[in-house]
Protein backbone atom coordinates (compact mmCIF):
# COMPACT_ATOMS: atom_id res chain seq x y z
CA UNK A 1 0.00 0.00 0.00
CA UNK A 2 1.15 3.37 -1.20
CA UNK A 3 2.09 5.94 1.74
CA UNK A 4 0.41 9.47 0.73
CA UNK A 5 1.76 12.45 0.99
CA UNK A 6 -0.73 13.22 3.85
CA UNK A 7 -0.16 11.02 7.05
CA UNK A 8 -2.86 12.31 8.92
CA UNK A 9 -5.50 10.75 5.80
CA UNK A 10 -3.64 7.57 6.09
CA UNK A 11 -3.94 6.81 9.75
CA UNK A 12 -7.34 7.98 9.70
CA UNK A 13 -8.21 5.76 6.53
CA UNK A 14 -6.53 2.61 8.29
CA UNK A 15 -8.37 3.60 11.67
CA UNK A 16 -11.49 3.19 9.70
CA UNK A 17 -10.49 0.19 7.91
CA UNK A 18 -9.53 -1.62 11.28
CA UNK A 19 -12.53 -0.67 12.29
CA UNK A 20 -11.01 1.23 15.41
CA UNK A 21 -13.88 3.71 15.83
CA UNK A 22 -13.30 4.84 19.57
CA UNK A 23 -9.64 5.85 18.46
CA UNK A 24 -10.64 7.47 15.29
CA UNK A 25 -13.11 9.80 17.17
CA UNK A 26 -10.44 10.67 19.79
CA UNK A 27 -7.77 10.99 17.90
CA UNK A 28 -7.82 14.69 17.45
CA UNK A 29 -7.95 15.55 21.21
CA UNK A 30 -5.57 13.17 22.06
CA UNK A 31 -3.12 14.27 19.51
CA UNK A 32 -4.03 17.79 20.79
CA UNK A 33 -3.15 16.77 24.74
CA UNK A 34 -0.36 15.02 23.76
CA UNK A 35 1.24 18.42 21.91
CA UNK A 36 -0.03 20.73 25.55
CA UNK A 37 1.59 18.23 27.40
CA UNK A 38 4.16 17.04 25.76
CA UNK A 39 3.53 13.47 25.90
CA UNK A 40 5.86 10.78 24.65
CA UNK A 41 4.41 8.68 22.01
CA UNK A 42 4.11 5.63 24.10
CA UNK A 43 1.86 7.78 26.47
CA UNK A 44 -0.04 8.99 23.32
CA UNK A 45 -0.35 5.17 22.06
CA UNK A 46 -1.09 3.66 25.54
CA UNK A 47 -4.17 6.48 26.06
CA UNK A 48 -5.74 5.67 23.05
CA UNK A 49 -5.19 1.73 23.06
CA UNK A 50 -6.76 1.88 26.29
CA UNK A 51 -10.14 3.80 25.00
CA UNK A 52 -10.42 1.34 22.12
CA UNK A 53 -9.90 -1.63 24.66
CA UNK A 54 -12.70 -0.14 26.95
CA UNK A 55 -15.08 0.49 24.46
CA UNK A 56 -14.28 -3.27 23.22
CA UNK A 57 -14.92 -4.86 27.12
CA UNK A 58 -18.25 -2.76 26.86
CA UNK A 59 -19.03 -4.29 23.90
CA UNK A 60 -18.34 -7.61 25.00
CA UNK A 61 -20.56 -7.13 27.84
CA UNK A 62 -23.42 -5.76 26.76
CA UNK A 63 -23.48 -9.21 24.25
CA UNK A 64 -22.72 -10.51 27.82
CA UNK A 65 -26.22 -9.49 29.11
CA UNK A 66 -28.09 -9.71 25.75
CA UNK A 67 -27.57 -13.57 25.41
CA UNK A 68 -27.99 -13.67 29.07
CA UNK A 69 -31.63 -13.19 28.58
CA UNK A 70 -31.85 -11.35 31.64
CA UNK A 71 -35.36 -9.52 31.90
CA UNK A 72 -34.18 -7.08 34.25
CA UNK A 73 -31.06 -5.21 35.26
CA UNK A 74 -30.85 -5.69 38.96
CA UNK A 75 -28.12 -4.62 41.37
CA UNK A 76 -27.90 -4.93 44.95
CA UNK A 77 -27.28 -1.45 46.06
CA UNK A 78 -30.86 -1.19 44.91
CA UNK A 79 -32.26 -4.16 47.68
CA UNK A 80 -33.66 -2.49 50.76
CA UNK A 81 -31.23 -4.88 53.37
CA UNK A 82 -32.83 -2.81 56.20
CA UNK A 83 -36.35 -3.75 55.44
CA UNK A 84 -35.37 -7.31 54.56
CA UNK A 85 -34.02 -8.54 58.03
CA UNK A 86 -34.04 -12.18 57.08
CA UNK A 87 -31.23 -11.18 54.85
CA UNK A 88 -27.58 -11.42 55.65
CA UNK A 89 -26.10 -8.40 54.40
CA UNK A 90 -22.82 -9.58 54.72
CA UNK A 91 -23.06 -12.74 53.45
CA UNK A 92 -24.81 -11.62 50.40
CA UNK A 93 -22.12 -9.07 49.63
CA UNK A 94 -19.51 -11.95 49.67
CA UNK A 95 -20.95 -13.49 47.23
CA UNK A 96 -20.94 -10.82 45.08
CA UNK A 97 -16.92 -11.17 44.24
CA UNK A 98 -18.49 -13.65 42.53
CA UNK A 99 -15.80 -16.72 44.02
CA UNK A 100 -18.62 -19.27 44.58
CA UNK A 101 -18.33 -18.84 40.78
CA UNK A 102 -15.30 -19.65 40.67
CA UNK A 103 -15.09 -22.55 42.48
CA UNK A 104 -18.48 -24.02 40.27
CA UNK A 105 -20.29 -23.51 43.64
CA UNK A 106 -23.85 -24.18 43.58
CA UNK A 107 -25.89 -20.99 45.37
CA UNK A 108 -29.90 -21.97 46.30
CA UNK A 109 -32.11 -18.93 47.73
CA UNK A 110 -34.92 -20.38 49.64
CA UNK A 111 -37.89 -18.49 51.11
CA UNK A 112 -41.78 -17.50 50.81
CA UNK A 113 -42.64 -15.06 47.71
CA UNK A 114 -41.42 -11.43 47.50
CA UNK A 115 -38.46 -11.79 50.01
CA UNK A 116 -36.51 -10.62 47.75
CA UNK A 117 -34.87 -13.85 46.51
CA UNK A 118 -35.46 -13.18 42.43
CA UNK A 119 -33.94 -9.78 43.06
CA UNK A 120 -30.27 -11.21 44.43
CA UNK A 121 -30.14 -13.73 42.13
CA UNK A 122 -30.59 -11.11 38.87
CA UNK A 123 -27.72 -8.92 40.12
CA UNK A 124 -25.27 -11.63 40.69
CA UNK A 125 -25.46 -12.87 37.25
CA UNK A 126 -25.84 -9.39 35.94
CA UNK A 127 -22.14 -9.45 38.08
CA UNK A 128 -21.65 -12.27 36.29
CA UNK A 129 -22.11 -10.75 33.06
CA UNK A 130 -20.17 -7.93 33.09
CA UNK A 131 -16.82 -10.33 33.78
CA UNK A 132 -17.60 -11.84 30.93
CA UNK A 133 -18.72 -15.09 32.28
CA UNK A 134 -21.36 -16.94 29.64
CA UNK A 135 -24.56 -16.98 31.78
CA UNK A 136 -28.19 -17.53 30.94
CA UNK A 137 -31.38 -16.77 32.77
CA UNK A 138 -34.64 -18.75 32.87
CA UNK A 139 -37.43 -19.51 35.19
CA UNK A 140 -38.30 -23.08 36.01
CA UNK A 141 -41.37 -23.18 34.03
CA UNK A 142 -39.78 -21.70 30.88
CA UNK A 143 -36.91 -24.03 30.74
CA UNK A 144 -39.48 -27.05 31.14
CA UNK A 145 -41.51 -25.54 28.66
CA UNK A 146 -38.39 -25.08 26.31
CA UNK A 147 -37.32 -28.99 26.73
CA UNK A 148 -40.93 -29.99 26.36
CA UNK A 149 -41.42 -28.36 23.39
CA UNK A 150 -37.81 -29.84 21.97
CA UNK A 151 -39.63 -33.08 22.71
CA UNK A 152 -42.30 -32.32 20.22
CA UNK A 153 -40.19 -31.12 17.49
CA UNK A 154 -36.90 -33.39 17.90
CA UNK A 155 -34.37 -30.30 19.03
CA UNK A 156 -34.34 -31.28 23.16
CA UNK A 157 -30.45 -32.29 22.23
CA UNK A 158 -30.00 -28.47 21.27
CA UNK A 159 -32.33 -27.17 24.14
CA UNK A 160 -30.69 -28.99 26.78
CA UNK A 161 -27.01 -27.01 25.73
CA UNK A 162 -28.64 -23.67 26.16
CA UNK A 163 -28.86 -24.66 30.08
CA UNK A 164 -25.79 -26.56 30.64
CA UNK A 165 -23.35 -24.87 28.47
CA UNK A 166 -23.79 -21.41 30.31
CA UNK A 167 -20.87 -21.27 32.69
CA UNK A 168 -23.48 -19.51 35.26
CA UNK A 169 -27.52 -20.56 34.95
CA UNK A 170 -29.67 -19.17 36.65
CA UNK A 171 -33.15 -20.84 37.33
CA UNK A 172 -35.75 -18.52 38.63
CA UNK A 173 -38.98 -18.91 40.76
CA UNK A 174 -39.18 -23.20 41.09
CA UNK A 175 -42.35 -23.86 42.37
CA UNK A 176 -43.92 -20.71 41.54
CA UNK A 177 -45.86 -22.19 37.95
CA UNK A 178 -47.93 -25.40 38.22
CA UNK A 179 -46.32 -26.37 34.92
CA UNK A 180 -43.83 -27.99 36.89
CA UNK A 181 -46.20 -30.31 38.18
CA UNK A 182 -48.44 -31.44 34.80
CA UNK A 183 -46.29 -34.16 33.54
CA UNK A 184 -44.13 -36.75 34.88
CA UNK A 185 -41.53 -36.46 32.40
CA UNK A 186 -40.73 -33.00 34.48
CA UNK A 187 -38.79 -34.55 36.83
CA UNK A 188 -36.20 -36.43 34.04
CA UNK A 189 -35.87 -33.45 32.02
CA UNK A 190 -35.11 -31.15 35.20
CA UNK A 191 -32.98 -33.96 36.55
CA UNK A 192 -31.02 -34.17 32.87
CA UNK A 193 -30.13 -30.09 33.05
CA UNK A 194 -28.99 -30.55 36.84
CA UNK A 195 -26.84 -33.65 36.01
CA UNK A 196 -25.42 -32.09 33.16
CA UNK A 197 -23.82 -29.22 35.27
CA UNK A 198 -23.28 -31.19 38.47
CA UNK A 199 -19.75 -30.32 39.50
CA UNK A 200 -18.94 -28.69 35.74
CA UNK A 201 -20.57 -24.96 36.16
CA UNK A 202 -22.09 -22.73 38.86
CA UNK A 203 -26.15 -22.85 38.92
CA UNK A 204 -28.21 -20.20 41.23
CA UNK A 205 -31.54 -22.01 42.28
CA UNK A 206 -34.33 -19.59 43.80
CA UNK A 207 -37.78 -21.72 45.18
CA UNK A 208 -40.30 -20.78 47.06
CA UNK A 209 -41.10 -24.67 48.31
CA UNK A 210 -39.21 -26.87 51.10
CA UNK A 211 -37.07 -29.50 49.11
CA UNK A 212 -38.91 -32.53 50.79
CA UNK A 213 -41.84 -31.62 48.67
CA UNK A 214 -40.14 -30.92 45.16
CA UNK A 215 -40.71 -34.96 44.64
CA UNK A 216 -44.53 -34.10 44.90
CA UNK A 217 -44.01 -31.00 42.60
CA UNK A 218 -41.96 -32.47 40.15
CA UNK A 219 -43.63 -35.72 40.03
CA UNK A 220 -41.36 -37.96 40.28
CA UNK A 221 -40.38 -38.52 44.15
CA UNK A 222 -37.34 -41.30 43.04
CA UNK A 223 -35.90 -39.40 40.40
CA UNK A 224 -36.33 -36.12 42.69
CA UNK A 225 -34.23 -37.41 45.78
CA UNK A 226 -31.29 -38.07 43.32
CA UNK A 227 -31.86 -34.18 42.03
CA UNK A 228 -31.96 -32.68 45.09
CA UNK A 229 -29.00 -34.71 46.34
CA UNK A 230 -26.92 -33.13 43.55
CA UNK A 231 -28.69 -29.28 44.27
CA UNK A 232 -27.61 -29.27 47.47
CA UNK A 233 -23.84 -30.75 47.57
CA UNK A 234 -21.34 -28.25 47.92
CA UNK A 235 -24.09 -25.56 47.53
CA UNK A 236 -24.59 -22.50 49.49
CA UNK A 237 -28.16 -22.69 50.55
CA UNK A 238 -29.42 -19.33 52.02
CA UNK A 239 -32.82 -19.76 53.64
CA UNK A 240 -34.41 -15.91 53.57
CA UNK A 241 -37.46 -16.00 56.45
CA UNK A 242 -38.55 -12.24 56.24
CA UNK A 243 -41.41 -10.28 55.06
CA UNK A 244 -42.65 -9.41 51.72
CA UNK A 245 -41.32 -6.35 49.60
CA UNK A 246 -44.04 -6.49 47.05
CA UNK A 247 -46.41 -6.58 49.77
CA UNK A 248 -44.33 -3.45 51.60
CA UNK A 249 -44.45 -1.67 48.63
CA UNK A 250 -48.30 -2.71 47.67
CA UNK A 251 -49.14 -1.13 51.37
CA UNK A 252 -47.18 1.79 51.08
CA UNK A 253 -48.71 2.98 47.32
CA UNK A 254 -52.48 2.47 49.30
CA UNK A 255 -51.27 4.41 52.01
CA UNK A 256 -49.67 7.01 49.91
CA UNK A 257 -53.38 7.43 47.35
CA UNK A 258 -55.47 7.19 50.87
CA UNK A 259 -53.67 10.55 51.46
CA UNK A 260 -54.06 12.14 48.34
CA UNK A 261 -57.82 11.40 48.21
CA UNK A 262 -57.70 13.35 51.98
Amino acid sequence: MAISSDPMADIRNHLKLLKLYRIQEALDTELARAEKENSPTTTVLQRLLSIEAASLIERRIERRIKDSKLPERRILADFDFDFQTGIDKKQIMELSNLGFIERKQWLILAGSSGVGKSHIAKALLLMCCKQLYRCRYTTASEMLRNLLSGLADDTLDKKFKMYTRPQVLVIDEIGFDRLEQESARNASLFFKVIEGRYCKNSTILTSNIDFKALGDYLGDPVITASLVDRMVHHAIIINIDGPSYRMHESKTLNRSLVKKKK
